[in-house]
């Protein structure tokens, strides 16, 4: 490396287009193909990460034209890639509560390079107007953050690299086309005009940290003569004759260097086949490779996520191996129903119903978050049976870490192009900027099966309409004729949809194409709605302000109470309204529960708080329920958001510091593969709907009970079921019985006979419990029992674990423990079924404010033992164990 004195390691995101070996991975695979002396000469040819030995200065706006103004004070130690933001957060000096305005300011990052010779250096991403200098002079401007920057540079000797972030004023206030409509969202409006995040600038729905800084890798990339510049790959389904199906690999792989192509000879490997790559120029390889009857990528609700290694090989003398990552093989198309008015995806021929949530972010601080933090993040979702993560466009594009973890744990990505709300500019220079940032994302993600939708913006159409405008005057020709294209040349195993929503008389109707779905929640429709707005696919769904856990509320608040100001500030709202979505749940609670919020919120705020989980927790399945009954029209459905990216009770399904809410496990009842759910069909009684996802029959038996006191049998049935592959079939309640019984208490005979009905699927081979639903003919919390309830604390290896048992039907049970989260909690317990509850150890929750770790870690020797206790909403008190 010619004396460069710089400690690199390789990206984790590696060149464009391809993920990098890890330093341990690169030199395993060259020792297997010739010995450990290989080692580290495979460990330069990969780009490397400039991630340390940075500090950065904060200035006022233009108060240092260049480097040379700099002050020699006020300096702190920068991680890069990395923010401002995190950098302050690192030295104690970031308050999240009320964060400066950090886009308005000027921010310079510096860095000393010593050694000689030409060298190539890789900027991924710098948010947002930005400036590269080396040695005093300008050699880059940027004014987008999506989009990748390479700059030749030489080095001769000792060299300071400069990166100024200036503040976003001037393009603010530069003059552009005069938008047709201003969104409430955003502010102020004229970010309409800079290629930027929306996170730090939407008053009501995050916290105001604004994106500053080299927030992706910079790179210098390797002097070593078979150095990568990047590697393209991309893969897909041919059908043979024989009806087989083959994965096709190709890849294009650029050099640094140019290479004697007759000297150096190549060839790739996918899985066990083997092929010939070709030279087509001195610095670039091309070729594929074909793998015979291949296995399919699957989202993990469906089959296996099966992917296939890729090997570089080259042979110049001495032969050397090369990890490329992996790549999976699926095919994926719209239906849109026999009307044309429909939308849910088929992968690999076979209906897929889409469920899961919108993706915020790992950490608002630094734009990405650890490894570990995604991986929890991805766990946690795939162990409540969503199958899709929605990328929104006021988020920003994530890094190659998120899609190969979609990959891995199977989950689909609709990914939005980072547009929403706005009437963009429509001039050349916009455009030219789009075209760059789209086709830059699309190339460095070509190799993901998991990108499975690609939408033009969000809500952009919607604002036009709701603005008034006819459709004629609120189309603009990027979401139709500039994304699309770019999506056909550089995707087109991908579907591309314009906008979300889109596709009715008003691009938000819900009967048509895709919707936004916010009947049952923010306009606080009754759940009968869910059926009558016929929803065929929701993009975004179900906002409610979702309460955490006590210990979160405890240590990350620092209280409970629900005026302190603490909590309102963390509670969403949109800009302008007179209600946030602490009233949305309020509603909720009190339709169908029958309490009265406010007076409940005087008298007994913790019961308080436990109720308004719980009834999350019961929206949410029940609206999942209705969608996936056998007869629905819904093809999927993503809910409103995944994280909170602050503490409290934001939109959340997994709250700040990295614990499930209530409405998480509530959606897992409703989620899985194998499910069973219950609609109330009113006089017609109870339907039991049996959803089979998997690629094998299911022999099952079909157990029917209701309860009266929650333990008495009044009326039974069972029979034999069997669900075909990727079924969904419907039983009705009465024929099960087959005699009359008001399921439902709809005509109201005299007193209601039965408090529940349990619907229980149990594996025919094995007795084992695969799935159960229950429905409650009235859903007041009034009544209050003694329900036999019992909890022992049990060693499950290294692990511990809670046995509950109840004499009585329990509802919702609810664990708390403050050093551990249950794997299971929120759900309902019939009488005399032993349940076995799994409890994860947590790190501490500074760990978990701090997003320093994904804040689950196996218990060891020191941890204290479990303590906690087990409430339920029809508990007359909570059970204390430990």
């Amino acid at each position: 490396m010619d004396g460069l004195t710089i400690d690199l390691v390789p990206d984790e995101g590696g060149a464009s287009g391809v993920l990098a070996p890890t330093p341990d991975e690169a030199a395993q695979t060259d020792a297997d193909a010739n010995g450990a002396s290989l080692a580290r000469v495979s460990q330069t040819l990969w780009p490397r990460r400039l991630d340390t030995g940075w500090q950065c200065v904060s200035t006022p706006a233009g108060a240092c034209a260049s480097p040379a103004d700099l002050p020699t004070h006020g300096w702190l130690a920068a991680q890069v890639p990395g923010t401002v933001a995190s950098a302050r957060r690192a030295a104690g000096l970031l308050d999240l509560a009320h964060p400066p305005p950090l886009a308005f300011d000027d921010h310079w990052y510096c860095l000393a390079l010593e050694g000689t010779g030409r060298r190539r250096l890789r900027l991924h991403g710098l948010a947002t107007i930005a400036e590269v200098w080396l040695d005093g002079v300008k050699r880059l401007d940027s004014d987008s953050m999506f989009v990748a920057h390479d700059l030749d540079i030489e080095l001769n000797g000792s060299a300071t690299l400069a990166l100024c972030f200036r503040s976003l004023t001037p393009a603010l206030t530069a003059k552009r086309s005069r938008a047709r409509w201003r969104p409430r969202l955003v502010s102020p409006p004229t970010l309409r005009n800079v290629r930027t995040t929306l996170l730090g600038h939407m008053p009501g729905w995050c916290p105001s940290v604004q994106a500053v800084g080299p927030w992706r890798p910079v790179e210098l990339l390797s002097d070593a003569p078979h150095a990568f510049d990047n590697v393209d790959v991309s893969s897909h389904i041919e059908l043979n004759d024989d009806g087989l199906a083959s994965g096709l690999v190709t890849v294009t792989l650029r050099f640094v260097h140019p290479h004697d192509d007759a000297a150096c000879r190549a060839s790739l490997k996918c899985g066990d086949a083997v092929s010939s790559l070709q030279w087509s120029n001195a610095y670039t390889l091309t070729g594929s490779v074909r793998v015979s009857d291949a296995k399919r990528w699957w989202p993990h609700t469906h089959g296996e996520p099966t992917l296939y290694p890729l090997t570089l090989q080259l042979d110049d003398g001495h032969a050397t191996s090369h990890a490329l990552g992996s790549v999976g093989f699926r095919s994926i198309e719209v239906d849109r129903g026999a009307d044309g008015m429909g939308f849910a995806l088929r992968l690999n021929g076979v209906p897929v119903f889409c469920r899961g949530a919108c993706w915020t972010s790992a950490d608002l601080v630094t734009l990405a978050g650890s490894e570990a933090q995604l991986r929890h993040a991805f766990t946690l979702a795939r162990d409540a049976g969503m199958n899709m993560l929605r990328v929104g466009g006021t988020m920003v594009y994530e890094s190659d870490a998120f899609y190969a973890l979609a990959d891995e744990y199977g989950m689909l990505v609709w990914q939005d192009f980072a547009l929403a709300n706005f009437d963009y500019p429509n001039d050349a220079a916009f455009s030219a900027s789009i075209e760059r940032e789209a086709t830059q994302f699309l190339t460095r993600t070509r190799r993901f099966a998991s990108l499975a939708m690609l939408c033009g913006g969000s809500e952009v159409d919607q604002q036009a309409a709701m603005f008034g405008l006819p459709p004629s005057m609120r189309a603009q020709p990027l979401f139709t004729e500039q994304l699309p294209a770019i999506v056909a040349r550089e995707r087109p195993d991908v579907p591309y949809v314009g906008n979300s929503p889109s596709g009715g008389v008003w691009p938000f109707s819900t009967n048509e194409g895709v919707t936004h779905y916010y009947g049952v929640g923010a306009y606080q429709r009754p759940l009968d709605d869910v059926r009558r707005s016929q929803v065929r696919f929701a993009a975004e769904c179900l906002a409610f302000a979702n309460v955490p856990d006590d210990a979160t509320l405890h240590d990350a608040l620092g209280t409970i109470h629900l005026h302190d100001p603490r909590w309102k500030a963390a509670v969403p709202r949109d800009p302008g309204s007179g209600w946030d979505f602490d009233d949305v749940r309020d509603h909720y609670l009190q339709t169908l529960y029958g309490v009265e919020p406010a007076r409940l919120r005087y008298e007994d705020p913790e019961r308080y708080l436990d109720l308004s989980r719980a009834v999350v927790a019961e929206l949410m399945g029940d609206v999942f329920a209705e969608w996936r009954r056998a007869g629905s029209s819904c093809g999927g459905a993503l809910v409103w958001q995944l994280q909170d990216l602050r503490p409290g009770a934001g939109w959340g399904l997994i709250d700040a510091t990295g614990r499930p809410k209530s409405a998480l496990h509530g959606l897992a009842q409703a989620l899985q593969p194998i499910q069973a759910v219950i609609t109330d069909e009113g006089l017609n009684g109870l339907d039991i709907h049996l959803l089979n996802e998997r690629a094998q029959p299911l022999r099952a038996q079909l157990e029917l009970v209701c309860l009266r006191d929650g333990s008495v049998k009044v009326a039974s049935a069972s029979r034999e079921v069997e669900l075909a592959p990727h079924s969904v079939q419907r039983l009705s309640a009465a024929a099960c019985l087959g005699q009359f019984f008001d399921f439902t208490h709809a005509y109201r005979f005299g007193p209601r006979a039965h408090d529940v009905t349990i619907a229980t699927l149990r594996d025919l081979a094995s007795g084992e419990v695969v799935a159960e639903a229950f429905h409650l003919p009235e859903r007041r919390v009034s009544e209050r029992h003694d329900l036999g309830l019992t909890v022992s604390v049990e060693r499950n290896g290294d692990n511990w674990q809670l046995m509950i048992e109840a004499k009585r039907f329990v509802r919702f049970v609810h664990i708390v423990d403050t050093h551990y989260r249950a794997a299971r909690d929120w759900f309902h317990l019939p009488p005399n079924r032993p349940c076995i509850v799994p409890l994860i150890a947590l790190a501490s929750q500074e760990r978990f404010v701090a997003q320093a770790s994904s804040g689950v870690f196996q218990a060891d020797a020191t941890y204290p033992a479990p303590a906690g206790e087990v409430r339920a909403v029809n508990a007359l008190s909570a059970i204390f164990y430990g």
